[in-house]
């Protein structure tokens, strides 16, 4: 049995240790975050007028923010707590717009600090900071790998409602995250990005399959392997999260509803957290008919607007970004992250048989033990995790499962370590010149 390197599941500790750097790879610089138009956060260009105006309507519900009871000016939206991270789903998908990944101070579309700071004592609430959320860091969550000498893997809501205007008599202490980090015992996920997730929900099981078993010889020579993640139930392969854990965009998102913002719905009707003194609300606190706009449910609206929105739009157009398009190919890192996946059929207008470029092939592929943080969700195990598409990236702030980088060339060398699938792509990345390198991060930032 393999053993998992828990003493480097604190990214601080972690990316020295991860970070591969000889003196020939100190020319490379990572161009930054792009600029100029989000060019993504819209909905599919070929809806028709009804598919857009759902579109639209999730849209709203995907920034709503949420109170405990929907009476604080601002915040209508009903449910927060007992636990919480945000108080919406914009707050967390933000870069460069709604839908997207953690806001960040460098964003230069929405420059902003973590509001997860300001969010620990909004209306009253007596939370403090911990150590590992700051203003110029990405939004997190956090998990316990072990809790009473067992198996956790759960995520530990950062904040709790105690102390707010809306929650009187509220007594429930937030946990002692300062210790767990001093035992080695936090890791930490932070935003992924939802824009275009219609075209990957639609992707046939039987495409992801044919996908991973290409190139066989190619995959074979580089230690490349990987498995799709699938369903307990039936088999069927879920694609969604960091490990792929999660089967549908609605599934995600009823999940996210109740474990990030504390609210209970109908698919996760149980209340977390639920302590005498800190339940205000009957439930599911979310539910069918409840909401005037459509009589949705806030999943199904958030759902609706993950599954109609457009896909990033790449900007690969300079002679160095061509270049380093080709290279990605060449050097092996198109075999996880596959450049075009075809849709099925679907029931939303010009969905159907279209090709896509997510740069992911949605399957596990273990990272090694300088990733690794000890959960395992379905059949990814605690040092393997989903190829994480790499559509938009030309905008995103922060990198890797945990956030623990904001550098793209620091990134990149992270994937190489004990027992990583990565090593030897990673070592063909070493192995170019410097201009051809720096080539292949200019791609990277264009998508």
């Amino acid at each position: 049995m393999q053993r998992t390197n828990y003493s480097c599941l604190i990214p601080a500790a972690c990316v020295v240790g991860a970070v591969l750097v000889s003196g020939s790879l100190t020319a490379q610089v990572d161009p930054g975050p792009r600029g100029g138009a989000p060019g993504v956060g819209s909905y599919y260009a070929q809806l028709n007028s009804t598919e857009r105006m759902s579109f639209n309507t999730g849209l709203t519900a995907f920034n709503e923010i949420d109170s405990v009871s929907g009476t604080l000016p601002g915040a209508p939206g009903s449910g927060l707590g007992p636990t919480f991270n945000g108080n919406s789903c914009a707050m967390c998908h933000a870069q460069p717009v709604a839908g997207g990944s953690s806001p960040g101070l460098k964003s230069k579309q929405f420059s902003t600090p973590n509001p997860q700071v300001t969010l620990a004592t909004l209306a009253g609430a007596a939370n403090l900071v911990p150590s590992f959320i700051t203003a110029d860091g990405p939004v997190r969550e956090a998990r316990f790998v072990r809790q009473s000498g067992g198996p956790d893997g759960g995520v530990h809501g950062l904040y709790t409602i105690a102390g707010r205007s809306d929650a009187p008599g509220c007594k429930l202490a937030q946990p002692d995250f300062e210790r767990e980090v001093a035992g080695h015992n936090v890791i930490f996920r932070i935003p992924t990005p939802t824009f275009g997730l219609g075209l990957v929900e639609n992707t046939p099981d039987a495409t992801l399959a044919a996908n991973l078993g290409a190139n066989p010889a190619a995959k074979n020579n580089l230690g490349i392997s990987g498995h799709l993640n699938t369903s307990g139930n039936d088999g069927t392969v879920t694609r969604f999260g960091w490990k792929a854990q999660n089967k549908s965009l609605l599934i995600f998102a009823a999940e996210a509803y109740n474990v990030e913002q504390g609210v209970s719905n109908e698919l996760f009707p149980n209340e977390r957290s639920a302590v005498a003194g800190c339940v205000f609300n009957a439930t599911p606190e979310d539910r069918t008919a409840t909401t005037p706009a459509n009589g949705n449910s806030d999943p199904v609206n958030f759902a609706i607007f993950m599954r109609l929105s457009a896909p990033p739009a790449p900007a690969t157009s300079s002679v160095s970004e061509i270049n380093g398009q080709n290279l990605f190919a060449v050097v092996g890192c198109a075999l996880c992250h596959t450049a075009t996946l075809t849709t099925g059929l679907s029931p939303y207008t010009g969905m159907s048989n279209t090709s896509y470029h997510p740069y992911s092939d949605f399957a596990v592929h273990s990272m090694g033990a300088g990733l690794a943080d000890g959960i395992s969700q379905g059949s990814a195990a605690g040092d393997q995790f989903r190829s994480a598409p790499l559509w938009g990236l030309g905008q995103r702030l922060f990198f890797l499962h945990d956030g623990r980088t904001s550098d793209l060339l620091q990134a990149i060398q992270a994937h190489a370590s004990s027992n990583s699938e990565a090593n030897q792509v990673i070592s063909q990345f070493n192995a170019l010149s410097t201009s051809q390198r720096q080539d292949l991060l200019n791609f990277l930032r264009s998508l």
